[in-house]
């Protein structure tokens, strides 16, 4: 391919401009569902893990913005592959969008609807499969290290503005939606409260995260030991930055930051955390992840129900602009660059 690093710099671009137009999308439709303050956790981005430690960081795991995060989240997981291939078919059928737009574009979201994005471009462009498959793949990772970024500083402040300024006119500015919630999340969190030390609880992920990996790899290294010591090593101490900087830098964004930074090329320490972290399967640790949203989302279903069906028009504006505007700013860069 005569243009790759050019293509790759145009996902660049994409990753980070589609959000604002999903917040100009759904969120004014969220609105007009009168789904309260919900909506900013709903339609400030796509919703996958990152989105969860974003919104508590600002406002907090019992707030009606984390109950959009969720019930985008199980939207999305339900959902989210076949609203990416119905879009990507209908799209590649037109012959509106470059193949390599829409490669870039299927490049949103979780692996899952990576993966069904990647099939409906291929199916129509099979001569390109591999290429389709490199420039999505590269898309998402841009993506969901840029998208971090930008969804915490930009999207989400943007998102809540927004949202303010729509019901700035509502009778009772969405306080119905926060009460009757408020009331719901009282009666379901009503129960005694353990707060366990970090430490103690970063042991009890390695050890869940080990034997997990290891039964994934079907055998024990010592490697496996090392790269979940680095993981909960480079959570400590975001862990630590949060907390005397009073919150102001997130966790999330010191783990992602070194982790970029001790992995780029040429870093000391680069090839050794490379070869370590082979050891565990990205798959295993993907396991671990969604058992503990599970337990989440079996803990929160009564307050999932107050959102209810708004969440399916909704969601399906947020995937599907998500994934047509960076295809879109992925056409008009290819077009800058010929």
């Amino acid at each position: 391919m005569t243009h790759q690093p050019n293509d790759l710099t145009a996902t660049g671009d994409n990753a980070q401009a589609a959000p604002q137009r999903e917040i100009l999308l759904a969120l004014p439709l969220a609105v007009l569902l009168r789904m309260g303050p919900a909506t900013v956790g709903a339609t400030f981005s796509i919703d996958r893990e990152p989105s969860f430690a974003m919104v508590t960081s600002r406002f907090g795991a019992d707030s009606p913005q984390y109950r959009g995060v969720l019930s985008m989240y199980v939207f999305g997981s339900i959902f989210g592959a076949i609203i990416v291939s119905l879009v990507a078919s209908v799209t590649s059928a037109t012959g509106i969008f470059d193949w390599r737009a829409l490669a870039m574009g299927a490049g949103v979201g979780s692996g899952s609807m990576m993966a069904a994005g990647i099939a409906s471009v291929t199916a129509a462009h099979p001569e390109s499969a591999d290429t389709i498959a490199a420039l999505a793949t590269t898309a998402n990772l841009i993506a969901s290290l840029a998208g971090v970024y930008l969804a915490l500083y930009i999207s989400l402040p943007v998102a809540d503005h927004f949202y303010r300024f729509l019901t700035r006119r509502q009778k009772d500015g969405g306080k119905a939606a926060v009460t009757k919630m408020g009331a719901v999340a009282a009666q379901v969190l009503d129960m005694p409260k353990v707060n366990l030390p970090h430490w103690i609880s970063l042991t009890i992920l390695s050890v869940a995260g080990l034997v997990t990996a290891s039964i994934v790899h079907k055998g024990f290294s010592f490697d496996m030991v090392l790269s979940y010591a680095v993981l909960a090593g480079m959570v400590a101490l975001g862990l630590w930055i949060t907390a005397i900087t009073k919150g102001k830098v997130p966790a999330l964004i010191v783990v992602i930051t070194l982790g970029c930074l001790a992995t780029v090329p040429g870093v000391p320490t680069a090839s050794w955390l490379i070869a370590t972290s082979a050891s565990v399967d990205f798959l295993s640790v993907i396991t671990l992840m969604l058992a503990i949203a599970g337990l989440s989302i079996g803990k929160d279903l009564p307050m999932l129900r107050e959102i209810g069906w708004k969440i399916l028009p909704v969601g399906f504006v947020v995937i599907a602009a998500t994934f047509l505007a960076s295809a879109v700013i992925a056409q008009f860069v290819l077009g800058l660059i010929g």
